[in-house]
């Protein structure tokens, strides 16, 4: 069944729908090509997919890989949905060049991957392992000799084991390990990849996996060790941007992969505005504000009191080293912001009980989000080059009769969210790339194999890769580079 429609084919269904009026807006008119214009997205303007080793590679004892923390999390009994596990997980690792043939089919034109740092360092420090790094030399040479500009991240939560067996991230000495393994790939890599992000999503492997436990490695730590897990988390970002800069190629560009808090107006009126660019600050105190400010907010020391984290002279110096770039992942408000007279100048909305959703309870749908997610943070921290790193849903993704996974809900909702980034290209705000999450169904943290986000549906017994219907909508947006 064909998805693709002419502009006359469109055009004559809306004269039919709408009269006269319509059909005097014909492709070719100046109204129609005014259209296209106010719907395109800037010139040079990245479209890719994003992934992370351990939902998609596999092959988790081969080559000299050690253990992380998610394999032994996983095999954990009752950590995951259905007791899943990512030994297999996309077969990715055997199956990179077919994947990699499907993202230059979306018309992608940069793929945004996480390299695993228990296949370079085993042990965590040490030896490098040879055969591990060899595996991304032949993904990256695959990506460059199609046209696939190549975005990694270097921490997407894959710890490895031998480092967490001594205290993982609540010893300072962690944080000194990810920046000499940050420095060897990007020594290595960089005559090609010219993008590296560090950490990805401190706010979330910090708080889920050392708060609540329901991430790896499952800890569910007291304040003053919590703190210092996210001040080493931290540091690990700003050590390991010196040691890129040290060690790539002249050029080379880093900066964090960060799931921010995105604060919206309630309304969109001056005081509401103002009061969700002060609720930025503050909501994002113990992360991104800390990074970009060299210091934490003052709303969150005083949280935290007597457990504030140690902080060695030098640290913030170290922590807001600057950035050639942030990138954002983006999925809902954080919370929607009214304006208030009494401190802290702004209060949080609540969201109604009955707020929709997407397949996943906690993706409230907001597409107003991937509008002042990016546009706050440029104007906060004047930041002048902007990634979304990730953004898209979960849903139903049930295959019909005919094989094919018809999913509208999907479409629906990259149509409204990019609408809502475009509007923000288009008033200057600087986002120069956009990332899908995710290229394919993968391993989805605790949700196992239950929960699908990808482009692509994929059958974990065979593991072929079927396009969704939303993988020809994300294919013309890219290759026109506007929306349709």
């Amino acid at each position: 069944m064909s998805t693709r429609f002419t502009r006359r084919q469109l055009a004559m269904a809306g004269a039919s729908a709408l009269g006269a009026s319509a059909a005097a807006a014909r492709p070719g008119d100046g109204a129609a090509a005014g259209c296209e214009t106010a719907r395109a997205f800037p010139a040079g303007f990245l479209w890719g997919t994003a992934t992370a080793a351990y939902q998609i590679e596999g092959a988790v004892s081969e080559d000299g890989r050690g253990p992380s923390i998610w394999d032994t999390f996983t095999h954990t009994p009752g950590k995951i949905r259905n007791d899943d596990n990512g030994d297999i997980a996309d077969d990715h690792y055997h199956r990179y060049r077919d994947d990699v043939q499907s993202m230059k089919a979306l018309a992608a034109t940069a793929y945004r991957f996480s390299i695993s740092w228990p296949r370079i360092f085993p042990q965590g420090t040490g030896a490098p392992n040879p055969k591990g790094l060899d595996f991304y030399d032949r993904l990256v040479d695959n990506l460059v000799a199609n046209g696939i500009a190549p975005f990694p991240t270097l921490y997407h939560w894959d710890l490895p084991q031998a480092l967490q067996d001594r205290g993982g991230w609540e010893r300072r000495d962690t944080a000194e390990a990810f920046a000499d393994y940050a420095g060897y790939v990007a020594d290595k890599l960089s005559d090609r990849a010219r993008h590296f992000f560090t950490l990805n999503e401190c706010a979330v492997f910090v708080e889920l996996g050392h708060a609540s436990g329901v991430f790896a490695p499952g800890l569910k730590l007291p304040p003053e060790r919590l703190n210092q897990v996210r001040h080493h988390a931290l540091l690990a970002h700003g050590l390991a941007v010196q040691a890129i800069r040290a060690r790539s190629r002249p050029g080379t560009q880093t900066g964090p992969a960060e799931n921010v808090s995105v604060c919206v107006p309630v309304i969109e009126t001056p005081d509401h505005i103002a009061a969700a660019e002060l609720a930025t600050r503050e909501l994002n105190a113990p992360y991104l504000t800390a990074i970009m400010e060299g210091r934490y907010h003052e709303s969150f020391l005083a949280a935290a009191g007597a457990d504030a984290p140690k902080v060695a002279a030098e640290d913030m110096n170290v922590i807001v080293t600057p950035v050639d770039f942030v990138g954002i992942n983006v999925y809902l408000p954080g919370s929607y912001v009214s304006a208030s007279d009494t401190a802290p100048g702004f209060v949080p909305v609540p969201f109604p009980a009955k707020h929709p959703t997407m397949n996943s309870s906690w993706l409230k749908i907001g597409p107003e989000a991937l509008y002042w997610g990016p546009r706050n943070v440029a104007k906060v921290w004047n930041v002048s080059d902007i990634y979304i790193t990730e953004n898209g849903c979960s849903a139903t993704d049930v295959p019909a009769a005919d094989g094919r996974v018809y999913d509208t809900d999907r479409i629906m909702f990259l149509r409204n969210y990019l609408t809502q980034l475009q509007r923000a290209t288009s008033e200057g705000v600087p986002v120069r790339g956009y990332f899908h999450w995710s290229l394919m169904d993968n391993f989805e943290w605790a949700d196992g194999f239950g929960t699908r986000f990808g482009l692509l549906y994929v059958d974990y017994a065979t593991q072929q890769r079927t396009p969704k219907l939303s993988a020809s909508f994300y294919r013309e947006v890219a290759a026109r580079n506007r929306l349709v």
